[in-house]
């Protein structure tokens, strides 16, 4: 029978919290390995990361590697007697050599339903591609990029206004859930792991800033889906006149007219695209406050005829 648990975790963002206080209500975490503070927001502050500010409230050890890799980041982790590694958005890619660590190897808590969606942004990349449902997965952890067999699954829907920062709350939850369930069955092999299908296999590339970047040569829907899936970061923009416009609420519209063109609407503020129309409902101005689409509008006094993107106005 096994005693008290011991748990290695690894992660990073909010959504490794609720998978955190899963894994110490089991057993002892003896460390949260989490990535090296970092600058944040206009003032650039230090700030250390989510879990470990959660590690630091409830008297956890605390490691910051600045790369895994290294060998004496390897040395410490191999010191530590636990029966299991957790692992859930922790944002670095962790060697081979550390999977055969401990007995109970490396459990990753991965926001998909894999094989779809392996990599950085499974969350964002499926409200982007529109998928209906999605969920989580808890993986035992191989040397490929997602690869291993599985132990559990739960299926998550994907609602017709969720946002990537919504679901992420969502399915944060029912990774914890999943561990609650079924990580002591784990760590005693009472629970065998089964391979990923091989058919179905999508990646999740890391988003770029970049891409926040709003084409309105594109249908409406697809960019407001992006809109969406890139809420929080890096979030999705035009420009008008050189002023960048970060653009936090849309729907669709019928409106036609050039691509990204400001039409003459009873919605207010709506974008003329390739297909259909953006109605922009709330966006923020470089260094102003958030505004509603219409007070925007008639702020600026715009009339129909103007386009946005990025050589601005026309």
């Amino acid at each position: 029978m096994l005693g008290v648990m011991k748990i290695l975790f690894f992660g990073t963002p909010e959504f490794s919290i609720a998978p955190l206080e899963a894994c110490f209500s089991l057993g002892e975490i003896l460390a949260v390995v989490t990535q090296p503070d970092k600058p944040f927001g206009r003032g650039r502050e230090i700030r250390p990361s989510p879990t470990k500010q959660w590690a630091l409230r409830h008297r956890v050890p605390v490691l910051q590697p600045l790369r895994i890799k290294e060998v004496g980041a390897l040395e410490e982790l191999q010191g530590f007697q636990a029966d299991i590694a957790v692992v859930a958005a922790y944002g670095q890619l962790l060697p081979p050599k550390v999977l055969g660590f401990w007995r109970g190897g490396c459990i990753n808590v991965h926001a998909s339903l894999l094989p779809r969606w392996r990599g950085a942004s499974p969350i964002a990349r499926a409200i982007e591609a529109g998928d209906k449902e999605t969920g989580v997965c808890l993986m035992r952890m191989e040397e490929g990029l997602d690869t291993g067999p599985l132990f559990a699954r739960s299926v998550v829907s994907i609602g017709a206004q969720e946002t990537a920062q919504s679901l992420h709350g969502r399915l944060s939850q029912e990774g914890a859930r999943l561990l609650l369930e079924h990580l002591p069955a784990i760590i005693e092999g009472g629970l065998p792991a089964q391979p990923q299908p091989e058919e179905g296999v999508v990646l999740a590339p890391r988003l770029k800033k970049a891409e926040g970047e709003l084409d309105f040569r594109q249908p409406a829907f697809v960019l407001e889906r992006r809109i969406r899936a890139f809420c929080p970061w890096p979030g999705c923009y035009t420009w008008l006149r050189g002023q960048r416009l970060l653009i936090l609420e849309a729907k669709t519209g019928q409106g036609r007219g050039e691509v990204g063109q400001l039409l003459a609407s009873v919605e207010g503020f709506e974008i003329a695209c390739a297909e259909g129309s953006l109605v922009v409902e709330r966006l923020k101005p470089d260094s102003r406050a958030v505004l509603g689409g219409r007070a925007f509008l008639l702020g600026q006094r715009l009339e129909p005829g103007v386009v946005f993107g990025r050589e601005g106005a026309r």
